[in-house]
C-alpha cells in the first residue's frame, strides 16, 4: 500500500532536505548546461545557503510534499509587484524552483504543488502566476503546459 502524501508549508528546517532533494535539479541542470550550473555534490549542504535563505525572504514560500519521514518534492516561489509608467500594476507570483524525487514522478506531486502556489498565489491578491523552464528541461515544460502555463517570452542568452 502506498504511504500517503502530506503537504504543508516547508520551515527552514526542511532547508537541509531540500538540499539533498535539490540535488537532483543539480544533476539535470548541470547536464544540459554545465557552463552556468555547478554539478550534483554528496556533500549536499553545500546548498544550504542558498534553500535557507528563502525563508529569511518577505513574501516567499516553500511548499513539501512528505512521503512518510522522506522529502518527496518541493517547491519555491515569491511575491512581487510591477509597476512603472510602461507596465500595468501586477501582483505576480513566480515559482523559482520545482524539484519531485524520481521515485515519485507521475503521481501528480508536481501538479499538487503548483495547486498549492496557485491557491497562495490568489490568497495574496496575485493576478499573475509565471516561471521560467529551459528548452532542455521538456519534461517539466510539458507539465508545465497541461497545467495551463503558455510561453510568453523567449530569454536569450550570448557566451562572452
Amino acid at each position: 500500500m502506498d504511504e500517503a502524501i502530506i503537504y504543508r508549508t516547508a520551515t527552514v528546517e526542511d532547508a537541509l532536505r531540500m538540499c539533498e532533494l535539490g540535488q537532483l535539479l543539480n544533476d539535470v541542470h548541470h547536464a544540459a548546461r554545465p557552463d552556468i550550473y555547478a554539478p550534483a555534490t554528496q556533500n549536499f549542504s553545500r546548498d544550504l545557503p542558498h534553500w535557507s535563505a528563502l525563508f529569511e525572504k518577505q513574501g516567499h514560500v516553500v511548499f513539501i510534499a512528505d512521503v512518510g519521514l522522506q522529502a518527496a518534492a518541493f517547491i519555491t516561489a515569491s511575491l512581487s509587484s510591477s509597476s512603472g509608467p510602461l507596465m500595468q500594476p501586477l501582483k505576480v507570483v513566480r515559482i523559482g524552483s520545482v524539484c519531485v524525487a524520481e521515485q515519485f514522478w507521475g503521481k501528480g506531486i508536481g501538479r499538487s504543488l503548483i495547486q498549492l502556489v496557485k491557491n497562495w498565489a490568489t490568497t495574496n491578491d496575485a493576478q499573475d502566476l509565471r516561471l521560467t523552464v529551459w528548452p532542455f528541461n521538456s519534461r517539466a515544460a510539458r507539465m508545465y503546459t497541461e497545467f495551463g502555463f503558455e510561453t510568453r517570452a523567449y530569454e536569450m542568452g550570448m557566451r562572452l
